[in-house]
């Protein structure tokens, strides 16, 4: 008896130290692999009528050169261009700080980025990850991306209604540093007003009230197990981590990403990039 169950001990052990290495090996394997699209309706009775559907695509921590090479890349544009997106915005972590900025991997980047098409522009703020590049503005702005790091934009249609843009970088939980931000929009008013950032945390600093904010950073947990969550959140991300948030009147969304920081493993999170389609009905 005592063997018996010995016995049926060890292949309790046995199977659970295989199910775990089994969902190691799809974390790493398949976890990292594929992209989905996760589309978004927003309803806001703020934007014009003359902007109804638009359509924008938003994506984010790309950490280029660990699970996402040029192969990856060049997926993801042709993606993003079939949406046909109105605005494109990245909200930071181009390239991971473990990585090598090479002149080919910079080329890489540039010579597909570019290929990204939009109506009204294409848009970047800076993540944690690129305070480790000088030149990660020089390759954005290469790539025809416009800068909103600490500054803002005005989309105009051809009926002359406009859409603010605004983007705020910003460390962690401290207050970003937007005078230029706030002091426009002192003195203006927009019907519809976005703002993109990388560490979504920062929002409770915020001192303007924004329509829309979009932001990266968190992954929305890089490993997540079915009703748990994230299993690790993320400095910047602690509080606001999930793939959405209603805080007052703003719409928060945060990108789950596309590639990996740390360790090369992605769990009940596929690599994916937003797409939100608003409506003011």
């Amino acid at each position: 008896m005592k063997k018996e169950k010995k016995k049926m001990i060890w292949i309790k052990i046995l199977t659970i130290l295989l199910l775990f290495l089994l969902v190691i090996l799809y974390a790493i394997f398949i976890g990292t692999k594929g992209l989905n699209i996760k589309e978004y309706k927003i309803i806001n009775q703020s934007l014009p009528t003359s902007y109804y559907g638009l359509k924008i695509v938003h994506f984010s921590d790309l950490h280029y050169g660990r699970t996402i090479k040029e192969k990856e890349l060049i997926n993801l544009i042709n993606k993003i261009n079939l949406t046909k997106p109105d605005v494109v915005v990245f909200t930071g972590d181009l390239v991971d700080k473990d990585c090598v900025l090479t002149e080919e991997v910079k080329s890489q980047l540039e010579n597909n980025l570019k290929n990204i098409k939009s109506t009204y522009g294409n848009y970047y703020i800076k993540g944690n990850h690129d305070t480790y590049f000088n030149s990660y503005e020089l390759i954005m702005n290469n790539s025809n991306f416009i800068n909103l790091n600490n500054n803002y934009d005005i989309i105009t249609n051809m009926n002359k209604d406009k859409i603010f843009i605004g983007g705020a970088f910003t460390y962690n939980d401290k207050e970003p540093e937007i005078d230029i931000v706030t002091d426009h929009l002192k003195d203006n008013e927009y019907d519809y007003k976005i703002l993109i950032m990388h560490m979504p945390d920062s929002v409770s600093c915020l001192k303007n009230e924004y329509n829309l904010i979009l932001a990266g950073h968190s992954h929305n947990g890089q490993v997540r197990l079915p009703l748990i969550g994230a299993l690790i959140k993320a400095d910047g991300a602690k509080k606001y981590y999930k793939e959405y948030y209603k805080i007052n009147n703003t719409d928060l969304y945060i990108s789950s990403g596309l590639g990996t920081s740390n360790i090369n493993i992605r769990l009940f999170n596929k690599p994916s990039f937003n797409l939100y389609r608003i409506v003011n009905k």
